[in-house]
């Protein structure tokens, strides 16, 4: 089928996962015969930009009349079976969906976070959970500037949310979403659960997988609070395990964990890491730890982690239920308790319990994460869309 992917692009200078989750599934559909066209903005591109074309940015993030029109073209000469829509922030705005009406393409759209019913799409706030705009207007949003903690910055978004719920909810045939924790929340938030689909993210067979007993306990993501970071930090502080603590990635918190680290002799701190030197961490990890204090989407290194052999320790809230089996493939911590994440630190280490682990983690990967399993669920979505 003839599949047009319509994505404004995050900007390169910091790694984006929806970025990754789009490239990947253009290039699955591709290498299975799939005729796929790309419609992109790049949010790079703004630096570029005159002072009067950056300044009018915000106003056009709930309606760029310009996206409209240049998809509108494009639909006309490529005339694709279905559009694929995943991120319109900033630069091509919901227009894109009108496009898609007036041509008379359905579209499908994944969702790769909770923006449809937060403003900032993280359903996260001064270092909390917080849904107070879920399902109502989201004024909260601007009054509190949850986004970058800007009143200013947060206003377009609200604006988007408020004016475009409704296009969203009609003009998109059937919504993608990551995890059956994130289409709960969103179907609570007041959209069509009749039109909203489970697609998982799957993750490409690793190079290298685990074949030695791992040597450390090893973070791999952004360094930021609502990403449990200095909850993990505390919890380091009650043990002592016989190897040590990796951290990897980068973030606001970036120099206080590289402080902490070079205080400690158990700790290292490795900085970001390209894709190959990241599956070469989780291959030689003895657990990968996410203990995310907000409610993750999905939990992409968990997958990655899994289709290593490499058992996960996450927080039992969120995306992180459906992906790993407490006890079997992984181990569940108490969200934002310092001591249940400990103690789950030390169940996952055991040597013959994380052995089993591990096989168990790389089974569920087989069944539920692989490219195949990824492009056939996403061929059916298409295939129910048209339908």
């Amino acid at each position: 089928m003839k599949v047009l992917v319509v994505h404004n692009r995050y900007r390169s200078e910091q790694p984006s996962g929806e970025n990754n989750v789009v490239d990947q599934e253009v290039e699955l559909l591709a290498g299975a015969g799939h005729d796929v066209r790309l419609f992109e903005r790049r949010s790079d591109d703004i630096a570029s930009m005159s002072l009067l074309e950056r300044a009018t940015v915000p106003l056009r993030v709930p309606w760029n009349p310009a996206s409209r029109v240049a998809l509108a073209e494009v639909l006309r000469a490529d005339r694709p079976d279905v559009v694929h829509i995943h991120n319109t922030f900033p630069l091509l705005s919901p227009s894109v969906l009108a496009a898609c009406t007036d041509a008379r393409v359905p579209a499908v759209a994944t969702l790769h976070n909770y923006g449809m019913v937060c403003p900032p799409g993280t359903l996260y706030r001064d270092g909390h959970l917080c849904g107070e705009c879920v399902g109502k207007k989201p004024v909260p949003a601007v009054q509190h500037g949850c986004y970058r903690g800007s009143r200013v910055a947060t206003l377009p978004m609200a604006v988007n949310v408020a004016v475009n719920r409704r296009r969203w909810w009609s003009g998109i045939s059937r919504f993608l979403c990551i995890s059956d924790a994130q289409r709960q929340v969103l179907i609570g938030g007041g959209m069509p659960a009749e039109r909203m689909l489970v697609k998982h993210n799957f993750v490409a067979e690793p190079a290298v997988r685990r074949t030695l007993p791992g040597e450390y306990v090893l973070y791999l993501g952004r360094l930021t609070e609502e990403k449990g970071v200095r909850l993990l930090m505390n919890a380091w502080e009650r043990l002592d395990l016989g190897m040590p603590l990796v951290l990897a990635g980068t973030g606001p918190m970036q120099d206080e964990v590289s402080r902490w680290a070079a205080a400690r002799s158990d700790v290292r701190y490795v900085g970001l890491a390209d894709k190959a030197r990241c599956q070469e961490l989780i291959a030689r990890a003895a657990t990968v730890v996410v203990p995310s204090t907000w409610l993750e989407a999905f939990g992409l290194v968990v997958v990655e982690a899994m289709a290593a052999e490499v058992p996960a320790v996450a927080a039992a809230h969120g995306a992180f239920p459906e992906l790993i089996e407490d006890g079997v493939s992984g181990v569940l911590h108490q969200p934002g308790d310092v001591a249940s994440l400990a103690e789950a630190l030390r169940q996952v280490i055991a040597p013959a319990r994380n052995r089993e682990m591990g096989e168990a983690a790389r089974l569920r990967y087989e069944k539920g994460f692989t490219p195949s399993v990824g492009l056939d669920r996403l061929v059916a979505a298409y295939e129910s869309a048209m339908g």
